[in-house]
């Protein structure tokens, strides 16, 4: 559905994108991940026809993406820096793309007039930039389109309204099969959206898996013993804390080897606990040199 392969993107002497590959499946909700200036709006470009690559190959659907208009009918982009015509009302806006995308449906615009409780002949400039947010879903949605590229999408929406507007989304996934990229970088919230998730760094996708498999390789492991930490106890340890005589290690490896080889030492305490898609995003960036650090004030 979504084919990206090793594709270079140049600005200048800065190397925005590197050989990046990527993959996402028909129906699939994927997560991009990154810190700032990985490179993650400029893919999205890509991938929306904005910009074309210097080398590397960019796919929707089995075709190019630049300057193809029958690939581009069938998606829709929402960027976070949004444009809107100075003029137009939400309902001038919703006609002038009812005119591009062919499978506009109205039914589904005035449904939704339920969900934004917005006046569609306000002008769109003159609402705040949440409501504008909320505007650019209200269309996006209606288009219909079977892929929705997202870049920090629901910033600037309150609570109530991200759930909404997520639940919209998911909707679409689970009975039309809508492909949804998204790059945000509230991974709480991408933790309990998407299947698959891409973690970027300096241009290139560096981890590309099932949000399940990305967690199961990476363990939090809470472990003390009665004579100290065992010296010939051996693990892919990717970040260790210590709270007395308790040790708190980020394990990299099988779950089940890494407890056989724990449990050898007769641990007092053992136990592997839940781990979060932030702190696999660190802890998997840790060992790329990009990572946090105690700063002493």
């Amino acid at each position: 559905m979504i084919q990206v392969t090793n594709v270079t993107k140049t600005f200048g002497d800065f190397k925005a994108l590197n050989q990046l590959t990527l993959h996402a499946k028909k129906g699939s909700v994927y997560g991009l991940i990154g810190p700032n200036g990985a490179g993650k709006t400029t893919i999205l470009k890509h991938l929306a026809g904005i910009y074309t690559q210097d080398s590397g190959d960019v796919e929707l659907f089995g075709e190019p993406v630049f300057e193809n208009l029958s690939v581009k009918k069938r998606m829709v982009f929402i960027s976070d820096d949004l444009f809107f015509f100075t003029t137009y009302s939400i309902l001038d806006t919703a006609k002038y793309y009812a005119g591009i995308y062919p499978g506009w449906s109205w039914d589904r615009f005035n449904q939704l007039k339920d969900i934004f409780k917005i006046d569609v002949t306000r002008r769109v400039r003159r609402l705040s930039k949440g409501m504008q947010k909320q505007v650019a879903f209200w269309i996006g949605i209606s288009a219909m389109p079977e892929i929705l590229l997202l870049d920090e999408p629901v910033d600037g929406l309150d609570p109530v309204m991200r759930r909404n507007v997520w639940k919209l989304l998911l909707q679409d996934v689970a009975e039309r099969g809508t492909t949804v990229l998204v790059s945000s970088h509230n991974l709480r919230e991408l933790e309990d959206v998407c299947d698959h998730v891409g973690i970027m760094h300096q241009g290139q996708v560096v981890l590309e898996k099932a949000l399940d498999d990305v967690k199961g390789n990476i363990h939090k492991l809470q472990v003390a013993f009665k004579d100290g930490f065992p010296e010939d106890l051996t693990l892919n340890t990717l970040h260790t804390e210590q709270y007395g005589s308790v040790s708190i290690l980020i394990v990299k490896g099988d779950g089940d080897e890494i407890l056989h080889a724990v449990n050898r030492f007769s641990p007092l305490i053992c136990d592997i606990l839940p781990l979060t898609l932030e702190e696999v995003f660190i802890y998997e960036l840790g060992g790329l040199g990009y990572e946090f650090k105690n700063i002493i004030l």
